[in-house]
Parts: structure tokens; C-alpha cells; sequence
């Protein structure tokens, strides 16, 4: 399915000549976080946010906070992982969308772009959730996918989750094996283990002896 089905013409943009009273009165009925606006000539300009609207005089012109415009948008070409990064790089949850003639075509609102993440397979498939970190110059993902795989493991998707102080951290949904074995794998290849939505019987077994030395030392 093309992500551009997912358009929607339910708001219409306002127009620059509009009061703020307008845009105020949208956003009271709505739970947008921005409001698309048009010139004379039907051209986008730019989106404002809730949060600046609810500060202009409601007497005068959205023309006259035009400085406070938020220029994003995405195209009808854009894939969706692109999109949700718009999403996020801008607070919003509305996203207009441009065509490459640069003509409104409506807007992507931000609960149907993830629905479309929720029905990949990294969510919907069997398995389970590791994540890893190691030095931001050290880790690669062929050798990630080559532990995954040589222990009958299926790597159903893989991202950078974190980047700091010149660690990295990627988070693994990985198939049609028990993470126990990867997980040692990946510990002997340097990987520190940050968390596994399954059993780490590695640690397990080094608290049961941590606590049984502990008893017999209390003897």
C-alpha cells in the first residue's frame, strides 16, 4: 500500500489574511500540534504550532506573525520511514504534503504513519528483543548479522538506538532461535548486552552462584 492513500484533505489550510482568531479557534477543536497556511495564490508557506498560535493577538492577521512559520513538509514521494523521521524532527503530529511541483496536496496525520511501522515484521513477527552496544568505530552489521545467523537465528530487523560518548547502542529483533546463545556469542566478540526480552541464562547462573557462595561464606 502507498503511503500517499494515506493523505488527508479533512483541514483545509487557512489562509494568510485569516485573523488569529481563526487559527485559535482550530486549534481549540482540534488536537493538531501545527495548522497549515496558504497565500492568495493557494501556495504553502508554512504551518503554524499550537503553542505559538495561543500568543498572537487574536485581532490581527496570520501575515503578520508570518516570521513565526514553521516550513516542513514531506512529499507524495516520500517513503514512510522518512516521513516518521519528519515526524519527530519536527514535534508534530499533522505533516502536510507537497507534490514535486511544490502544490498542497493535503497531510499525513501522525497515528496512521505508525500504524504502518506497527505492521512490519519487526513487531507483528515471533521473536525476541536484544539489544547491544559496543564502540561507535568498533561494531558492524555484517559481523551482527553474522553472529545472528550462525547461531540458526533470524534477524527480523535491526536500528541504531543510541549514539553516546562514542558508544553505540542497536537494538536486534531477532527470529527462530533462543537469544541465550547469541547472547554469549555477542559477549565473546565484545558486544556488552544491555538488555534480551528472553531469559540471559548467562547472568542467571552467575547471581545463583553469587548467591550460593554468599550462603556458604556465611556459614
Amino acid at each position: 500500500m502507498r503511503l500517499s492513500e494515506f493523505i488527508i484533505n479533512d483541514i483545509k489550510p487557512l489562509n494568510n489574511s485569516s485573523k488569529i482568531s481563526d487559527l485559535q479557534l482550530l486549534f481549540n477543536q482540534l488536537t493538531y500540534s501545527h495548522i497549515p497556511v496558504k497565500d492568495e495564490n493557494d501556495t504553502y508557506l508554512g504551518s503554524f504550532s499550537e503553542t505559538d498560535a495561543h500568543c498572537f493577538e487574536s485581532n490581527k492577521l496570520l501575515s503578520e506573525y508570518t516570521y513565526a512559520l514553521e516550513d516542513f513538509y514531506v512529499r507524495d514521494t516520500t517513503i514512510w520511514l522518512d516521513v516518521l523521521e519528519a515526524f519527530a524532527k519536527n514535534s508534530a503530529n499533522i505533516m502536510p504534503v507537497l507534490d514535486t511541483r511544490n502544490v498542497y496536496l493535503g497531510y499525513y496525520e501522525l497515528n496512521d504513519v505508525i500504524s504502518l511501522f506497527n505492521e512490519t515484521p519487526f513487531f507483528f513477527e515471533a521473536g525476541g528483543i536484544l539489544v547491544i552496544e559496543k564502540g561507535l568505530l568498533d561494531y558492524s552489521f555484517s559481523e551482527i548479522s553474522q553472529i545472528v545467523e550462525s547461531n540458526n537465528g533470524k534477524l527480523l530487523g535491526a536500528f541504531v538506538s543510541k549514539i553516546k560518548n562514542d558508544v553505540v547502542q542497536i537494538t536486534l529483533k531477532i527470529g527462530n532461535s533462543s537469544l541465550n546463545d547469541i547472547i554469549q556469542t555477542f559477549r565473546r566478540y565484545s558486544y556488552n548486552i544491555v538488555s534480551g526480552h528472553e531469559e540471559d541464562s548467562y547472568n542467571e547462573s552467575l547471581k545463583e552462584r553469587s548467591d550460593y557462595l554468599r550462603k556458604y561464606l556465611n556459614i
